[in-house]
């Protein structure tokens, strides 16, 4: 019983560990998931334009934009900032990698997928819990969302 307890503690703390987002300071230069530079990065507001008026589903390429937010629990997931006070959300390939809570606020380059997506209510309101909303703020998302996704292979902070 003393051996099952002990291997449970240790679990526990592994997953308590693991459940917080990477540590650091998110300093112009770092990188997250594949490497990548800043060359041929187009501004987000720029490809937006494009989805939105229904030229093209996804694309592959680098985007600058500036972090409005990062998941607090793992740092799985960020929203970028666009015009009119909207946001894209940005979401780590294959749950590959998680970015520090300190970049929030930083301008970053991200190569990956922009693509629009309908975002579910259940979706939608997981994120809020994990933004730390509270429960009126989360139980008010009665609609799925359409927004701009980006699927990110890497992430190099830039300022």
């Amino acid at each position: 019983m003393k051996k099952l307890f002990i291997t449970l503690f240790v679990a526990g703390l592994g997953l308590a560990a693991n459940a917080q987002p990477p540590a650091g300071d998110a300093k112009a230069g770092d990188w997250y998931g594949e490497k990548i530079t800043q060359d041929d990065a187009i501004q987000l507001n720029e490809i937006v334009a494009k989805l939105k008026a229904g030229n093209t589903e996804s694309i592959d390429l680098k985007v600058k934009a500036k972090v409005v937010d990062v998941c607090s629990k793992k740092g799985c997931w960020l929203t970028l900032e666009l015009p009119n006070g909207e946001t894209a959300m940005v979401k780590m390939k294959d749950y590959g990698f998680f970015l520090p809570v300190a970049a929030k606020g930083k301008t970053v380059v991200i190569d990956g997928t922009v693509a629009k997506k309908t975002t579910s209510v259940a979706e939608l309101k997981h994120y809020a819990e994990d933004a730390g909303k509270t429960e009126a703020e989360i139980a008010a998302i009665k609609d799925p969302k359409n927004e701009i996704r980006v699927t990110a292979k890497g992430i190099l902070v830039v300022e």
